[in-house]
């Protein structure tokens, strides 16, 4: 008998999934443990792994559409058998849902999936590029809808690699959605593609008055063309998790300025004696070993408000923000305290390239005890993180700033300054304790040959 194969839930906080690629076609046999579908979550791009035997008779979603977790994605059975009497209703979150406006409870409800619009009639092949001097909303009208451009995240992808602007296509998907045979079409000069000149920059006065200055006039327009973005499954949840964060937990914050000559020069030596080993840490690597051996000694710090108690953890699991394309995220190096500063550097490279690539197993991201942002290597000097709960507290590193300070005997020196911010949880840390861990930290990162121990 046949099975449909249903989206199931990959993450705790999963209502809908993306499906990004097909890796099986239909027709194809198959067999329990085979991978049959890459599927966005709101964390990351994971294989979808098919736990029946038979044949995949039926692609019940297709690429690019947004799928309610329970909504049916294949089918898998016999080849020949009869599909009409199964309920294989179109996924209900086929189409991009309007933003939810995010709340602050704990538990939030799946979006409600917006009615499909009537499909067009199928375009006349080759249509002709369309070209106004005037902007035309005849031929994009199906494709837009209170303001929100509708296309596919894929197609949405594949036209910022290739510079088209999807809010002057004209859809051919349900609904009139863009799809990604729309794009391709606009990127090789084909299809319905509405071009509106640019006004020529005046050659006599400005509306002011003020003579023409062509060097003035040259900065003169948009910076930009207006677009309306759809929320990705990951930014949506850093959306409800982030107003979730800031709104119930009582942040408040504390610096410190530490001396990261030592640390770089011991960097450096490490470096360069390890270097034909392929060793190479980074500064990140020392500051999460710092924040482990800080933990160790200010143990309290290492805990989470669990509502009714809080909970003081064991082992130290650190995570670490990494930037990826639709946001962030936090993978997680479990047992960081039983880990040398190589082990960490090795696990954190490791973990880092698989979360920019969108492959983090859950396991590898959740979980975390004290999280790390450290946005030195875009040049900031300073800067506040939001809490990742439940964890009680998360550092924010700035860069290394040479700075004149006071050296020995009062005189003026270089110095090499970090600025270290703890945001705290004030629930589960009071100030004395937040400085008492900030104070251990900075030691550690002054004397940084104990971070080697």
């Amino acid at each position: 008998m046949a099975t449909i194969i249903e989206m199931p839930k990959l993450s705790d906080t999963m209502t809908v999934g993306t499906l990004v690629k097909w890796l099986k076609n239909e027709g194809d046999p198959l067999s329990s443990g085979m991978m049959i579908a890459e599927i966005e979550t709101d964390k990351a791009t994971m294989e979808l792994e098919c736990f029946e035997d038979g044949t995949l008779l039926k692609q019940v979603a297709k690429v690019g559409d947004q799928i309610a977790v329970g909504a049916p994605i294949c089918v898998i059975g016999k080849p020949g058998e009869d599909l009409s009497g199964l309920n294989l209703a179109a996924p209900s979150a086929a189409a991009p849902t309007a933003p939810v406006a995010p709340t602050v409870s704990s538990g939030t409800a799946a979006p409600a999936p917006v009615p499909a619009a009537p499909p067009p009639p199928p375009p006349a092949a080759a249509a002709p590029v369309v070209h106004t001097s005037t902007p035309s909303h005849t031929p994009v009208a199906a494709a837009i809808a209170d303001g929100r451009v509708k296309v596919s995240p894929l197609a949405r992808k594949i036209a910022e690699q290739k510079g088209v602007d999807v809010s002057r296509l004209r859809g051919t998907g349900p609904g009139g959605r863009i799809v990604k045979a729309d794009v391709l079409a606009a990127a090789e000069g084909k299809g319905s593609y509405v071009t509106t000149p640019q006004p020529k920059p005046s050659t006599s006065t400005a509306p002011s008055g003020v003579p023409y200055s062509p060097i003035a006039s040259a900065k003169r327009g948009p910076i930009a063309e207006q677009k309306d973005t759809p929320l990705s499954n990951m930014r949506a949840t850093i959306a409800r998790r982030l107003l979730e964060a800031k709104t119930q937990i009582p942040h408040f914050y504390l610096e410190a300025e530490a001396d990261a000559a030592p640390l770089l020069a011991l960097r450096a030596q490490v470096n360069g004696a390890l270097e034909g080993r392929g060793v190479k840490l980074s500064v990140n690597d020392f500051i999460l070993k710092a924040c482990v051996e800080a933990l160790r000694r200010v143990p309290a710090v290492n805990s989470s408000w669990e509502g009714t108690l809080i909970r003081q953890h064991a082992a130290v699991h650190m995570a670490f923000a990494v930037a990826i394309e639709d946001g962030l995220i936090t993978p997680v190096i479990r047992d960081a305290h039983d880990k040398s500063v190589f082990e960490i550097a090795a696990e954190a490279k490791s973990l880092g390239a698989l979360a920019k690539q969108k492959k983090l197993k859950p396991d590898q991201y959740t979980g975390g005890t004290f999280c790390v942002s450290n946005l030195g290597m875009f040049g900031l000097d300073r800067f506040s993180a939001i809490i990742n709960p439940p964890n009680a507290a998360i550092l924010a590193v700035g860069a290394t700033i040479k700075k004149p300070v006071v050296g020995p005997g009062d005189t003026i020196v270089v110095g090499q300054r970090m600025s270290l911010t703890l945001s705290c949880d004030h629930r589960v840390v009071d100030g004395a304790l937040g400085a008492q861990w900030l104070a251990a930290l900075k030691d550690l990162v002054e004397k940084p040959a104990l971070l080697l121990l």
